[in-house]
């Protein structure tokens, strides 16, 4: 509820004078409306705006039975006026208040004379995913943040819906204007009563909240560290990319490198993520495509110091392979820094602390045996050995997939042998076979192959695999500067899996990839609130799985999206046009995420407007 200012003139004295009316919000086919609830004639006692503002509010959360906004530092006039325009209104039912009540005795009856032959549901759009978010984003207290960083209230509810949508329907800035307007009961959320949005507001905020990246990534650190009672004594680094579509010939940032979608068509960006154990970002950093894994370390263990960690005990660094470079674990010793990483190559000759009997075994997720040693060595470093299970089965299964593929080019080569145009002069024939070698470097020694020549012609080839199975499958190595037991060492390398995940949600559920924009700041600005928005994502998820509620985030969505607003009219006897707004009431898995987050189930309950005929 707002309170609308109009300006008459005494058509006597010629003197002008402001007039109040309460009015409400609701939105006709996509397009905002006001309804005037009552007037409130001069308001003589009302001098300020801040004034006319809580005086709004005390009525609506007088007719709502919502906390109310009215506190001591309001001057008492504002209270005698609310009373009595409250129950002005009430008295002449000029207003269907929400009903929060389950006591069927509280409702305000309202009846009508209605003509059945007249409703009509008008619109419907979807409310629940969005409505979860904007509740998360609140727990977060982003929208406070954005106004310590310089954000007016328009832009603070622009850089709030363009977040929500990222979440909920992650698309270009084009498409997300579109389904605001046409599929989303985002503007229906009071809070956003009364804004427009086009898709150069939402690349203009993009822009923004990059601006404020660093502030906006220690805000919510420290944000998710205090609002779940978190420690950051492990954290979790590793870099991916993401491709283009389009040549980007013209960018400093999209290069060719190596890519993890194997695009080696494509330019690609990269991203650096530290997160914690629990998914929370505590640092991103974008750089060009070509960038190698193993040079960005340095670099972010500086900002880490700068920003973090230069007040409390340094955490335990876990790092994937591609970081695990005797120049970077030099580094992380010298910082005084402990470490845990995969070793880039498997271990040749080795000797265990414990034999096969002896070795500790635990189970992974899918009830995989795993096996645990530490390798004897003379170093301060240790290392574990690790045999999974499961592991093993994935490999040999690859590796009899790419086998069955070298085969296959094997049987290509032999047949061109009895074709009238086909490959048979002996050196050309060993090239191709070499070539088929160096394109399935992991298999090709299984097997043996013999060729028969005749004057310089090929004329058969044999095979035969002498190999079936790799002896060390399922076997791999971590280096680590800690001393522990081989089961607590793992659980802390295990955690890499965490950073796996958070990529797949950014990549995947929050499309970074791929990339459409042409522009270098467009491109960062989108891949900042692709982060943004994956902190929201994984504070509901977060609180989720704490009540064993294990939904990835496209399936939350799904289930969310099953509530609506819908937009009902109908005409009563007097020939009024009765429009009814309300959110329909959420389904029980629905509500099973509502409780779970202690949420409320919707943003309001029912809105009315009466038109005159």
């Amino acid at each position: 509820m707002f309170i609308k200012t109009i300006v008459k003139t005494d058509k006597k004295t010629a003197k002008r004078y402001d007039y109040y009316r309460l009015c409400e919000s609701y939105r006709l086919n996509g397009k905002p409306r006001h309804r005037t609830i009552i007037s409130m004639g001069r308001l003589d006692n009302i001098k300020t705006k801040e004034d006319r503002k809580f005086l709004a509010d005390r009525i609506e959360s007088m007719l709502t039975g919502s906390l109310s906004l009215f506190n001591k530092k309001t001057d008492i006039n504002i209270e005698e006026y609310a009373k009595q325009f409250y129950t002005e209104i009430i008295s002449k039912k000029m207003f269907d208040a929400n009903d929060k009540s389950d006591n069927k005795d509280d409702h305000i009856a309202d009846y009508q004379n209605i003509d059945l032959n007249t409703f009509e549901s008008e619109e419907a759009k979807e409310i629940g995913s969005e409505w979860l978010v904007f509740q998360a984003i609140q727990q977060l207290e982003i929208d406070e943040m954005l106004k310590t960083e310089g954000f007016n209230e328009k832009e603070v509810k622009i850089a709030l819906a363009h977040i929500i949508s990222r979440c909920v329907f992650p698309a270009s800035e084009n498409k997300t204007a579109q389904w605001i307007k046409e599929n989303s009961g985002l503007l229906d959320i009071p809070y956003f009563e009364n804004i427009k949005i086009n898709k150069n507001h939402l690349y203009n905020i993009s822009r923004k909240l990059f601006q404020i990246k660093d502030n906006s990534e220690k805000f919510l650190s420290k944000k998710t560290n205090e609002l779940f009672d978190i420690d950051d004594t492990v954290i979790l680094y590793d870099l991916t990319n993401t491709y283009f579509e389009g040549t980007k010939r013209d960018s400093d940032i999209s290069k060719f490198g190596r890519s993890k979608e194997k695009r080696s068509d494509a330019r690609i960006v990269s991203l650096a993520l530290v997160v914690n154990v629990f998914g929370f970002v505590k640092y991103s950093k974008i750089y060009a495509g070509n960038i190698t894994d193993g040079s960005t370390l340095s670099k972010t263990i500086d900002d880490l110091e700068t920003n973090y960690f230069a007040k409390k005990s340094k955490p335990i660094i876990a790092l994937d392979a591609g970081f695990s470079s005797e120049k970077n674990i030099k580094l992380l010793i010298e910082k005084g820094y402990d470490y845990i990483s995969i070793f880039r190559r498997k271990l040749k000759d080795y000797t265990l602390e414990k034999n096969d009997l002896e070795q500790v075994e635990i189970y992974d997720n899918r009830k995989g045996k795993i096996k645990l040693s530490k390798v004897k060595t003379d170093g301060d470093e240790t290392i574990l050995y690790i045999k999974s299970e499961n592991k093993a089965k994935k490999e040999d299964s690859m590796a009899d997939k790419i086998g069955g593929r070298f085969v296959q080019g094997l049987e290509e080569i032999k047949e061109a042998l009895g074709k009238k145009r086909g490959t048979k002069k002996e050196d050309k024939v060993h090239q191709r076979i070499g070539r088929l070698k160096e394109k399935y470097k992991s298999v090709h020694y299984q097997y043996k192959i013999d060729t028969v020549s005749k004057n310089g012609t090929v004329i058969d080839m044999t095979w035969a695999k002498i190999q079936n199975k790799k002896e060390n499958s399922g076997i791999y190595f971590a280096r680590t500067s800690l001393k522990d037991t081989e089961e607590n060492l793992f659980k802390i390398y295990n955690t890499l899996t965490e950073i796996e995940a958070s990529f797949r949600v950014l990549k995947t559920d929050l499309a970074l990839r791929p990339v459409y924009h042409q522009k270098d700041d467009n491109v960062i600005a989108h891949i900042n609130l692709g982060v943004l928005a994956y902190q929201i994502v994984n504070t509901i998820r977060y609180q989720l799985k704490q009540k064993n509620i294990n939904y990835d985030w496209k399936n939350i969505v799904r289930k969310m999206n099953t509530q609506k607003i819908v937009t009902n009219s109908m005409k009563n006897k007097k020939g009024e046009k009765i429009i009814i707004r309300s959110c329909t009431v959420p389904k029980i898995e629905t509500k099973k995420i509502y409780k779970a987050l202690n949420y409320k189930f919707a943003p309001f309950h029912r809105l009315k407007a009466v038109l005159p005929e």
